[in-house]
């Protein structure tokens, strides 16, 4: 279902569509560049980038692996499969059984399918974000006793309908240094955020569909709903949805915060020439408007970008191999004195594992750090801050010092 102009998840190749794919030149590309949203703090890449050395280690084989969460008091790593399991490493094995299983609700392949996870900053609670059999998303809670999930505990906190188009689901779901759940929502699919269920002008530009955004909610139930709206939402108060939190986006294929600085870090998958990094300085970011349709990175794509669209601090053309970023997290970590404070990603069709520094909201250095996976999917950060990598290819890898 991969098609340059169409779906541009980092797993369709897996099902055997890269055949489709226009030629791109075999070169590696270092273009890029911008700016941000926001005053970025100081403490950005403390180490000296250029010295990093690094390897793979394997930790597991997981199959098609998607996210990767940690839970307070557990040592446990936390891993989805597309296909809707829920796999568990402990002390380096994989558990045979996996902790929760929704394959029997979960509509997978392509695009679709267990796309996030995340717990509650307290461990309690267990979420989930997945497309159902419909190709709808559905992000679910469960409640958690001790290391085992009750099943039983059960509650859907939000659906959102899908076009009919099977790609651009976003998935990401993770809890903020505020306490608040985020998750992130594709453009509803099909190519140039247009056609069918898409508003007029793209749903990424819309404030009245919950598609291509990043929503922020409190998912205690209030008010007639299974959430809680924050107050301090950029429309709480009316202008557009609520659960708004940042708008202008295509496909935001993993955020992240820095777990020092509490910067925020998103991959915005492209359409079909640029791929773009975005960053928003700690305490800030809410009402951004990315740009997209207008644009793609910072170029011109449908009419003209909005006046107040925030630049990406990083792009790059698929000129150099690449067709779908995946992002990753800034290393805090002790293990790679020379990665620290860098935003270490990817690119699911190059692999090549890439990092970059930011001083002041502006790129400082970038560079690639010499080491490819395997179709990579998504990154993990353990407690420690030591950071893994999953790829269709490999499962999970740990980022080691070389």
């Amino acid at each position: 279902m991969r098609s340059p102009r169409r779906s541009r998840a980092p797993w369709v190749a897996l099902f055997g569509l890269l055949a489709v794919l226009a030629p791109v030149v075999a070169a590696c590309s270092d273009d890029g560049g911008g700016s941000s949203s926001g005053n970025g703090s100081s403490k950005g890449g403390s180490g000296q980038l250029g010295a990093a050395k690094v390897k793979l280690t394997p930790v597991a084989r997981v199959e098609s692996p998607t996210a990767f969460a940690t839970r307070q008091g557990d040592a446990a790593l936390y891993v989805t499969e597309q296909v809707g399991r829920v796999r568990t490493v402990r002390d380096g094995n994989l558990d045979a059984q996996p902790v929760l299983d929704l394959t029997a609700d979960v509509g997978s392949g392509g695009e679709r399918g267990l796309l996030g996870i995340a717990f509650s900053p307290d461990g309690t609670q267990m979420y989930v974000h997945y497309t159902n059999r419909e190709g709808d998303n559905r992000v679910d809670e469960y409640a958690m006793n001790g290391n085992t999930v009750n099943v039983g505990s059960r509650r859907q906190v939000l659906a959102v309908d899908h076009p009919p188009a099977p790609n651009h689901n976003g998935g990401q779901l993770s809890f903020g240094p505020d306490g608040m759940l985020y998750l992130g929502l594709g453009d509803g699919g099909g190519a140039g955020d247009q056609g069918s269920g898409h508003a007029e002008g793209g749903n990424g530009q819309s404030l009245d569909t919950m598609l291509g955004k990043i929503l922020r909610v409190d998912p205690r139930a209030s008010a007639g709903r299974e959430y809680t709206i924050p107050p301090d939402n950029p429309f709480a108060g009316g202008g557009g949805l609520p659960e708004i939190w940042a708008y202008g986006l295509r496909n935001p294929w993993r955020f992240t915060w820095d777990r020092e600085t509490g910067d925020l870090w998103i991959a915005d998958v492209g359409q079909n020439e640029w791929e773009e990094v975005d960053f928003v300085a700690g305490g800030r970011g809410a009402g951004t408007n990315f740009g997209w349709n207008r644009v793609e990175g910072t170029h011109q794509f449908s009419g003209q970008a909005p006046a107040d669209a925030a630049p990406p601090i990083y792009e790059y053309s698929h000129s150099g191999g690449g067709c779908s970023v995946s992002g990753g997290y800034v290393y805090r970590g002790a293990k790679i004195p020379d990665l620290r404070g860098a935003y270490v990603f990817s690119d699911y069709c190059d692999g090549a594992l890439r990092a970059l520094i930011e001083r002041g909201g502006k790129l400082a250095g970038q560079r690639e750090l010499g080491v490819k996976g395997n179709q990579i999917t998504a990154f993990g950060q353990g407690q420690d801050g030591e950071l893994y990598v999953l790829s269709q290819g490999d499962g999970v890898q740990r980022i080691d010092p070389a």
